[in-house]
């Protein structure tokens, strides 16, 4: 993650453009969720200009960021902040139909903070930011959702579900903070490690060798270019590396991301602005997935609207279904094709 003074947001408020949240005319349940059908929550695919991700099922006037799936698609995980509260929702393709996004059975205790959802390439593991204690520890009063006790957890696939979380040892996790954690094909994870008493944060790799993660190492300096690099997407190839940093030259402002290419020798380029397609001169700019079929980029940008042009008079219901709405000025999750992406490899 990035500054955690960010993750303080105000709560949803009652939603009033319910044509931002749904498609007219779409069939509902019962509790009036809609029927939803297809992949990607049955939305339409965007092309190269990125767009709103299910605007009013996942991105909604909620602080929204994160976003993880399964190998098959039928999975979906994302994170929400709200009142000092930050909780992994999901959503699952059953009998044919979406479930309407609910808190993780994971992320419920309200002491913890979880956030960063990541599945592995197999699907057999997921990974995420939590702040519940290392074991044999108990929450001090002031840690109780405080962002102390940052780590990486894991859980395991079991029967269709997911097993306990536990933590995947000491060469991942230390007393400095580690959070967003990204897999390959080969179970090598990297994530983001903040320096102790410091303000730095660095992006991390640790190999999985006999199914144990080794002592994790510093990327080099086209990686790590500055010392504010965070929250780092893996390609499952390892063949490239999307960071987000706030204070590189090259930075349009505020947060962006840049994509770094893996030789394989082990050697990186140097890091690439992903442009002005995906990067703002605002904050908000530090959470990138690639979907596992490798088809679309998501991403967590911070975006005013609204889409639709001005009344020429506003009321509070107006403004209140602002609030309500997604692109409010919180962030959301964004999407489009991912083919942009090998087209910056140098080269190309």
């Amino acid at each position: 993650m990035k500054s955690r003074s960010q993750c303080f947001v105000h709560a949803f408020g009652l939603a009033c453009l319910s044509m931002t949240f749904f498609a007219c005319g779409a069939q509902e349940n019962s509790d009036g969720f809609p029927i939803l059908t297809g992949e990607y929550l049955g939305q339409t695919p965007p092309g190269d200009t990125a767009e709103l991700f299910a605007p009013g099922i996942v991105s909604t006037g909620l602080y929204t960021r994160d976003v993880a799936m399964t190998p098959d698609g039928d999975e979906i995980y994302f994170g929400v902040l709200v009142a000092g509260l930050a909780a992994i929702m999901e959503t699952k393709l059953v009998d044919g139909h979406w479930t309407k996004p609910e808190v993780a059975p994971f992320s419920r205790n309200s002491d913890y903070l979880n956030l960063e959802p990541h599945i592995s390439p197999d699907g057999e593991h997921l990974y995420f930011l939590s702040t519940r204690p290392p074991e044999g520890v108990e929450l001090a009063e002031e840690e109780v959702r405080a962002w102390a006790h940052q780590n990486i957890w894991a859980m395991d696939r079991v029967d269709g579900g997911w097993g306990e979380p536990y933590n995947p040892g000491p060469s991942i996790n230390t007393d400095a903070a580690e959070y967003f954690p990204s897999v390959t094909r080969d179970g090598t994870m990297y994530f983001t490690r903040g320096e102790e008493g410091g303000q730095g944060s660095y992006i991390y790799r640790s190999r999985l060798v006999d199914g144990q993660y080794t002592e994790a190492e510093r990327l080099g300096p086209n990686v790590n270019s500055t010392t504010s690099q965070y929250n780092a997407f893996i390609a499952p190839d390892e063949s490239y590396i999307i960071v987000c940093s706030s204070l590189h030259e090259d930075g349009l402002g505020g947060d962006d991301y840049f994509i770094v290419f893996r030789d394989e020798d082990d050697s990186w380029s140097t890091p690439i602005n992903m442009g002005d397609r995906v990067n703002t001169p605002r904050r908000g700019e530090f959470s990138p997935y690639v979907s596992p079929d490798g088809k679309y980029f998501f991403f967590m940008a911070a975006r005013t609207g609204p889409a639709e042009p001005l009344p020429a008079l506003i009321d509070a219901d107006y403004l209140q279904g602002l609030h309500a709405g997604p692109q409010n000025g919180d962030v959301n999750i964004y999407w489009m094709d991912a083919s942009f992406i090998e087209e910056l490899r140098p080269g190309s």
